[in-house]
């Protein structure tokens, strides 16, 4: 009975993970399908090139804008001190609560030509619009702003940790061979950190080469929009999986650099003594110029989107709250907390199953079922519309075969096609956090609760659960923010007469209706921030 309960939790585990790795299977094969339309061939022909010039450019603007933005911020968080730092430390982490495309629609109503800012500037100067030149904003650089304005809390986030972590003899070292203090940030802080800065770039160019809503709002024809055009407007799924494909092989590469440029790097330079040594107290020009930068970045990427989107939803509030807007809100809130709970229960398996049997297999099993957050959500849509779509014509064959009723797409058009593809997407945020978070549960317990005859579910249930409630709140938090924010994967997958609060916006938004879509951006934004001040502070109390 044991054996047979123990066989029962390796098996689990690979069934959830085979089925969470399907959807990119799926794609690859599809990739070698005969496309019968002949739409590859076409996009071959006429614009495929410029989509994927178009991809590489908005990936490479936006990773050197989040250095930009992150680098400095990071270094003056960690190892400065002036006023409002205690603040900033966490406050910089929050524009990744704000969705692209609000930010997006709220500068290109501020800064187009019938815009507040050109409005005043004609005014002031009384001039006609041939008196000035004014940059366009829906450019593939101004998307690539937008999209550097939510994206660089990531890199922010691993370069503040790296730089935390830095002992600071080795920067003292520097200095006593008289090394000025910004030459021996170059050639010493940023050698250290490279691996941070290694992984912080490569998830936003995977966060880019994913983005959907905003390279579509500024007309920015990329990889990501030939899918959704290709599906939707031609409706041929073998030419957006051969897209997704390339889109996949793009992320392995992706990936595979940021291995192979630290696969000779080994730093051992944590120290007990804390980084307090490293801390230079600025003042004069220095402290108004860092205060300067990190609150005008902080205006720029939160402040001044939500001011504005506040000012329409405060004018607008009669016309914008309706039955449709609570229903669609009461949609997203149930879809995000159903889509969070199986997220914690997966990573539970496939932890637990690492947990009793340690090895290459439980490894495998938890890289495999986590390998989802690296694909984008609209490769994500397309692979899982590819194998469910196949099972409904199956059955709906085999049905017709018996003389029954057949049942229609059950699957791919049902919400059980839309909760699988956000599982496919975020699982991985909560395998990784509550794996951090079991790694530090003693496996002594398990032995002690196993010899008092307590079984392996028992001793989950009574020992380890308790001890990751942490872990698992901060799993299901990040699984519902990002789960109500998704935007790609719904827009593609939703059933008919089905809409998300994400959706909704994108509805507004793309009819150019701000002072609609504010009050609805404000729940995603409000539904955002508060959980992540709440995670924040989790993490405070843990360390």
């Amino acid at each position: 009975m044991i054996s047979k309960s123990f066989n029962l939790y390796k098996l689990l585990p690979w069934v959830v993970t085979c089925i969470l790795l399907s959807p990119v299977l799926a794609i690859f094969l599809s990739a070698f399908s005969v496309d019968e339309s002949g739409s590859f061939q076409h996009l071959i022909d006429t614009v495929l090139s410029t989509y994927i010039s178009n991809s590489l450019l908005v990936i490479v603007y936006v990773v050197l804008l989040s250095i930009l933005f992150a680098l400095p911020c990071a270094w003056f968080v960690a190892c400065c001190e002036f006023p409002t730092r205690e603040k900033l430390q966490w406050m910089l982490m929050l524009p990744l609560a704000m969705p692209p495309y609000i930010i997006a629609i709220v500068y290109t109503d501020l800064l187009d030509f019938a815009g507040p800012v050109q409005l005043t500037i004609r005014a002031l100067f009384d001039w006609q619009p041939s008196d000035y030149y004014f940059p366009e904003v829906r450019t593939l650089f101004g998307a690539s702003i937008i999209l550097a304005l939510s994206l660089f809390p990531y890199l922010y986030l691993l370069l503040r940790g790296a730089f935390l972590t830095q002992s600071a003899g080795l920067f003292q070292a520097a200095r006593t061979l008289g090394v000025p203090p910004l030459r021996a940030f170059w050639r010493v802080s940023i050698p250290l950190s490279r691996s941070a800065m290694a992984v912080g770039v490569s998830l936003i160019a995977m966060e880019t080469l994913g983005d959907f809503a905003t390279v579509n709002y500024f007309a920015v024809h990329t990889l990501t929009t030939a899918i959704y055009d290709t599906w939707l407007e031609l409706g041929s799924l073998t030419t957006a999986a051969k897209i997704s494909s390339l889109m996949l092989l793009a992320i392995v590469i992706l990936i595979s650099l940021e291995s192979y440029s630290r696969r000779k790097q080994q730093v051992y330079q944590r120290n007990g003594s804390g980084n307090t040594e490293l801390r230079f107290v600025l003042t004069g020009w220095q402290k108004w110029g860092v205060l300067a930068f990190t609150w005008s970045l902080l205006a720029f990427s939160l402040f001044i989107p939500i001011a504005t989107l506040l000012y329409y939803a405060v004018n607008y509030f009669n016309a914008s709250l309706n039955n449709d807007l609570m229903q669609y809100t009461l949609n997203s809130l149930w879809l995000a907390f159903l889509v969070a709970i199986l997220a914690i229960l997966v990573a539970l398996l496939v932890n637990f199953y690492q947990r009793l049997s340690p090895g290459l297999g439980a490894k495998s099993s938890i890289r495999l079922s986590s390998l989802g957050y690296a694909v984008p959500g609209t490769v994500v849509a397309i692979g899982v519309l590819i194998p469910l779509t196949s099972i409904d014509l199956w059955l709906n064959d085999v049905l017709l075969g018996l003389d029954l009723k057949p049942v229609g797409l059950l699957l791919s058009g049902s919400l059980v096609i839309l909760v699988l593809g956000y599982l496919v997407r975020f699982s991985a945020i909560a395998v990784g956090s509550i794996d951090s978070n079991l790694v530090q549960v003693s496996p002594s317990l398990d032995l002690a609760s196993r010899t008092l005859g307590n079984g392996p579910v028992k001793t989950l249930w009574r020992v380890n659960i308790p001890l990751i409630r942490k872990g698992m709140l901060t799993a299901f938090i990040l699984v519902f923010i990002e789960s109500m924010k998704e935007l790609p994967a719904a827009l593609l997958l939703r059933p008919f007469n089905f809409e998300t609060l994400a959706t909704y916006v994108y509805q507004f938004v793309s009819d150019e209706m701000i002072e609609l879509a504010a009050l609805p951006a404000l729940m995603i934004i409000g539904l955002g921030l508060v959980p992540f001040i709440v995670v924040n502070r989790l993490l405070e109390k843990k360390t």
